[in-house]
């Protein structure tokens, strides 16, 4: 089907993706020494066999600066060429600056523009969604994507937190979005939507340390009471992930005047298998036509959509022309939907 030009507006493609996941595989097995927990209860509740942790010493900036200079190269850039840099995380390195600026430091660029965005598990297509405003606005030509985690310093490997510590892992993705001029190339991000719901931010969040809590942000009661840990209501959870992925896909195809049939794969947040497969019986797509990589990595939030869309490019599995969707949900709530003609 061939998608109609959006008249008088520049359009915005992705030209380049990377990855990056550390050495370090930790299985189901190896978490099972740490908390009572099981190789086939981690199996049966959400897909994962094993994820990737970092090692001591290496830092998010580092996967991200790997991903980034495989994302710059796949476009044949360098990143003096750069524009802007957007970066999505809920793990920062620090607590300010944002990670971003560690990447820029990285990756020697310059004085261009970077900031972080946070939007968890969704972070990744609302910065897409950003990068896409930017250049077809005209305000830049070339901007880094970067969605970067590292959850394994921030999870709480025992018993009291092995509902949530085993579905997460650390990695970090990129693309590289730049203008698109030739009218004999049909390559675009053809649509965007983002969606919120502030009112179930506590479903699924971490409360402390924050500058909400007073004298001082973080304390021993805080500790002692695992309100540092990551905290998730997973039935509720999962009822609106299941509810708000099909909504989201479906609308923004609708708006690109494109239908299910139309899309040669399927991106879904690598949150949970299970929630996937029900959102795909639900929309009756068949399973060739999907990636999952959650087996392998788990749980990257900001990082999962590009690290899996920079295997399915690299894999053959997409290629120039065809159309992608791509479908994230996650903490705050947060729920977003891109489709692109690659």
């Amino acid at each position: 089907m061939t998608q109609p030009e959006r008249t008088g507006k520049r359009r915005a493609k992705i030209t380049g993706t990377g990855m990056c996941v550390p050495d370090r595989v930790v299985t189901n097995h190896d978490l099972a020494k740490l908390m009572d927990t099981s190789d086939e209860w981690i199996r049966q509740r959400s897909g994962i066999v094993e994820r990737r942790f970092i090692e001591p010493g290496q830092m998010p900036a580092d996967l991200a600066r790997v991903a980034s200079e495989r994302a710059l190269d796949a476009a044949g850039l360098e990143a003096s060429e750069l524009d802007c840099i957007v970066l999505a995380t809920l793990s920062a390195q620090a607590e300010f600056p944002g990670t971003s600026f560690f990447l820029h430091e990285a990756l020697a660029a310059e004085t261009i523009p970077c900031f972080d965005l946070r939007a968890q598990c969704s972070g990744f297509g609302y910065s897409l969604g950003i990068a896409r405003s930017f250049v077809e606005s005209g305000q830049f030509q070339r901007v880094l994507v970067v969605g970067c985690e590292v959850h394994s310093t921030g999870i709480d490997l025992s018993d009291a937190g092995r509902d949530v510590a085993v579905l997460f892992g650390d990695g970090a993705g990129a693309v590289v979005v730049e203008a698109n001029e030739d009218d004999a190339d049909p390559s675009a991000i053809l649509e965007v939507r983002l969606h919120a719901e502030g009112a179930h931010a506590r479903r699924l969040w971490i409360e402390a340390p924050g500058s909400g809590f007073t004298p001082v942000r973080i304390s021993h009661d805080l500790i002692e009471e695992r309100r540092h840990f990551p905290h998730m209501e997973g039935r509720f959870v999962f009822k609106h992930a299941v509810k708000r992925m099909p909504e989201v896909l479906l609308e923004t195809l609708h708006a690109a005047s494109l239908k299910l049939e139309d899309v040669e794969i399927f991106l879904f947040h690598q949150a949970n298998l299970r929630i996937n497969e029900y959102v795909v019986q639900q929309l009756e797509i068949p399973p060739e036509r999907c990636a999952n990589n959650i087996e392998r990595y788990g749980n990257c939030s900001a990082a999962s959509i590009p690290i899996l869309l920079d295997e399915v490019v690299r894999a053959g599995r997409l290629e120039r022309g065809q159309v992608i969707a791509m479908t994230t949900f996650g903490s705050g709530f947060t729920w977003s939907s891109i489709v692109a003609r690659y």
